[in-house]
C-alpha cells in the first residue's frame, strides 16, 4: 500500500526551483508503486502530473492532484552480436550518468548527448539531441503504463513518431502514458560523430580521437555555454530552433547575411539563441528572470521568480522576434 506525502513543496523538483506545491506527493521506486499511485489517481479523478528530474517544466500554480515522481532505477544489457548491444534503463536513472555508465562499458553512440539535465525517461518524449545525435538515433522500444488501463505497453521506434523535440507522448499520448523503461541499441565500436563543427574543431588537435575524448569535449562545450541548473536553475534551451520556409529565410539571408541556420526535411531551421541575440536580449533581466549572458537561449531563475515571472519574459522575447524577423518561437518546456 503506498503511503501518499501532503502538500508537498516542489520547489527542489524543478531544476527552476520555482515555488510550486503538490496537494499529493509519491517518489516511486518501484514499478509497482507507480502503478498504484495511476490508478488510485485514475479511481480518485484526481489530476496527475509525472515528473522526472524536473529539467523540462515550468510550474505556474500548485497542484491540485498527484505528483508521481518516478525514480526507477536499474540498467541492463544484451548482446546482440560483435556490432550492437542491447541497453535498458529504468525510467529514474540519471540521463548523464547512464550514458556515463554505457561509455565505461564499451557501448557507444551516445556519447554527443554527454551532460543533459534530466532522467532516461524523459528522453524520448522530447526526443532529445545536441551536436548532431539524437535518441531516436539509438533508440529501440520503451515500455510505459497506459494511465487509461493500469497496463504496460511497449512502443518501437516507428510507434514513437520522433520529430525535432518532439514524439507522440507531446501529441496523441500526451497524459496518457508513463515510460517506466527505455531500451537503446548501441554500438561495441565506436563510431564516432563530429558533424558538429564545434566539436570536430575541439578534437582537432588528437589524431585519433576515441569515445572518451569525445564525451569530454561535449561536456567542456556545455558547461562554456550553458550554466549548471545547481548552481543557477534553468531548464537548459527554452525555445525550439524555429524551422521556416526556404524563402523566408532567403528573405532574412539577404537582410542577415550573419543569420546562423541549418538544413531541415520541412525547411530551413534557424538558431533561435542567434535571433534572441540578435535581438539585444542577452543578459536582460526582468524581476528574478534573466537571459543568461553566455547563452540567450536560457532563461535563469536569479532568485525568487515565480512561474508567471519566466512566461512574461518569455513572452515579451517572442513578441519581439515575431516582429523584428517575422519568425514565432515555440516554448520548449512543459508548462503547467
Amino acid at each position: 500500500m503506498i503511503s501518499l506525502e501532503t502538500n508537498r513543496a516542489l520547489r527542489d523538483e524543478n531544476t527552476l526551483h520555482l515555488p510550486a506545491r503538490a496537494l499529493r506527493f509519491l517518489r516511486a521506486d518501484q514499478l509497482d508503486q507507480a502503478r498504484e499511485a495511476i490508478e488510485l489517481a485514475r479511481e480518485q479523478r484526481w489530476p496527475l502530473l509525472v515528473l522526472g528530474g524536473g529539467s523540462n517544466l515550468v510550474l505556474t500554480r500548485d497542484f491540485p492532484g498527484l505528483c508521481l515522481q518516478i525514480a526507477l532505477a536499474g540498467i541492463s544489457h544484451r548482446p546482440l552480436d560483435g556490432e550492437w548491444v542491447e541497453v535498458s534503463a529504468a525510467a529514474g536513472e540519471s540521463w548523464h550518468g547512464f550514458v556515463e555508465h554505457c561509455l565505461m562499458q564499451g557501448w557507444y553512440g551516445l556519447e554527443n548527448l554527454a551532460l543533459i539535465p534530466g532522467t532516461v525517461g524523459a528522453s524520448p518524449i522530447q526526443n532529445i539531441g545536441a551536436y548532431g545525435v539524437e535518441i531516436k538515433d539509438f533508440f529501440h522500444e520503451l515500455e510505459a503504463i497506459d494511465r487509461t488501463t493500469g497496463k504496460l505497453r511497449r512502443f518501437t521506434r516507428a510507434q514513437c513518431g520522433f520529430g525535432y523535440r518532439d514524439s507522440v507522448f507531446k501529441r496523441d499520448g500526451r497524459d496518457r502514458y508513463v515510460i517506466t523503461q527505455v531500451t537503446f541499441r548501441l554500438r561495441r565500436k565506436p563510431r564516432l560523430n563530429l558533424a558538429y563543427g564545434a566539436l570536430a574543431q575541439a578534437l582537432s588537435h588528437l589524431e585519433s580521437p576515441g569515445p572518451r575524448d569525445l564525451f569530454n569535449a561535449v561536456v567542456a562545450l556545455r558547461r562554456a555555454k550553458l550554466p549548471d541548473p545547481a548552481q543557477l536553475p534553468n531548464v537548459g534551451s527554452f525555445f525550439k530552433n524555429p524551422v521556416v520556409s526556404e524563402g523566408q529565410f532567403s528573405q532574412l539571408k539577404t537582410q542577415y547575411p550573419e543569420l546562423v541556420a541549418f538544413p531541415d526535411p520541412k525547411g530551413v531551421k534557424l538558431a533561435a539563441g542567434w535571433l534572441i541575440e540578435k535581438a539585444g536580449w542577452k543578459g536582460v533581466c526582468d524581476g528574478g528572470v534573466a537571459v543568461h549572458e553566455a547563452q540567450a537561449l536560457v532563461l535563469v531563475n536569479r532568485g525568487g521568480a515565480r512561474g508567471e515571472d519566466v512566461l512574461r519574459l518569455a513572452g515579451r522575447i517572442q513578441a519581439d522576434i515575431q516582429a523584428r524577423f517575422g519568425v514565432g518561437l515555440e516554448i520548449e518546456p512543459r508548462v503547467y
